[in-house]
């Protein structure tokens, strides 16, 4: 079974044209000649994204890729920041409030180390909306909505899939101490999958010592026969580990590169999660802009979902030339 979802490229402008329409139609539409009726507005909209990402991690380049874009389509101003470090990203949402731009989009994959910073912002009247991980904590901070995908759903459809492929010993690979949506995923993973599942804590600043702890696990457990990675980048060492350990596992992931598209293609990886990051980027902004324009909110208080797809074979030839444009 697959699914995705049309390219964020033809999104885009239709998303810039739901913005449009709803401040242009239906039974109250406003008339350009009728500056009683137009839609107010409070001058120019700056937005800070501040996400989790460390550097040369590609997941976060899309994301930025899809706030620019928005940013560029709507005529807001976007800023990003990236911070691997709870503290320092913290320290980034603070600098953000006191420069009192009028929208801040963060990730939340430490959400206690972001809760005052978050809440800071809330006080001051500025709209938050939370991204990526952490989708439990985004009201409770206050934030006006969460954009991303639940991750325990995700991780249990990953799980479920890989056991329909018949594999019965899954080890799920944790990149990042501490990130509560890594987590999130293999109890969901070791949920759908129902045979035996471990973890295995790796550090995702040292390549080489992924695939030297994955290749280690798959030797010293023969019995594991398939691999669960949480990043596109611990996907291509996880083949690596699997091919050096001579494992017959099966290597899925989440999320996309080129690599892991490349991989797909040529039967290393079974199956990439997509959680689409690009909408995750592009869609706050669009919120933000119609909260800014028209006291618009999106959600209802529930997270807007941007996942899971599945990218296989039978559908990586489509989705690799996004992944290569940096989209998907």
């Amino acid at each position: 079974m697959t699914s995705t979802r049309p390219a964020l490229a033809l999104a885009g402008p239709v998303l810039a044209g739901l913005a449009l329409l709803a401040a242009c139609s239906g039974p109250t539409a406003s008339r350009d000649d009728d500056p009683a009726t137009q839609a107010p507005t409070a001058g120019e909209l700056r937005v800070a994204v501040i996400s989790h990402g460390t550097a040369g991690d590609a997941f976060w380049n899309v994301v930025k890729n899809g706030a620019t874009a928005a940013g560029e389509q709507l005529g807001v101003a976007v800023d990003y920041h990236s911070d691997g470090d709870p503290a320092r990203q913290a320290t980034l949402v603070d600098n953000a409030v006191s420069q009192r731009v009028g929208g801040i989009v963060v990730s939340l994959a430490n959400p206690d180390a972001l809760k005052t910073s978050v809440q800071n912002a809330v006080r001051a009247g500025i709209p938050v909306i939370t991204i990526n991980s952490g989708s439990g904590r985004s009201a409770e901070f206050g934030a006006l909505a969460h954009v991303g995908q639940e991750e325990d759903v995700a991780g249990e459809q990953a799980g479920r899939r890989l056991r329909e492929a018949g594999r019965g010993k899954l080890l799920c690979v944790i990149h990042e101490a501490g990130n509560i949506g890594l987590d999130q995923r293999c109890d969901g993973a070791r949920t759908g999958f129902g045979g035996t599942a471990t973890t295995l804590q790796v550090d995702i600043n040292n390549p080489t010592d992924v695939e030297a702890r994955i290749k280690g696990a798959l030797q010293t457990d023969t019995s594991v026969d398939a691999v669960l990675a949480l990043n596109p980048q611990v996907a291509v060492s996880a083949v690596n580990a699997v091919k050096g350990a001579s494992s017959r596992a099966a290597v899925a992931t989440f999320d996309l590169n080129g690599d892991v598209t490349d991989a797909i293609k040529a039967g290393d990886v079974l199956f990439a999660v997509d959680q689409q990051q690009y909408e995750q980027g592009y869609l706050p902004i669009v919120m933000l802009k119609l909260h800014h324009d028209n006291a618009n909110t999106v959600g209802g208080g529930r997270p807007v979902l941007t996942g899971p797809g599945f990218v296989d074979r039978s559908n990586v030839d489509r989705v690799a030339e996004y992944a290569e444009r940096g989209t998907r």
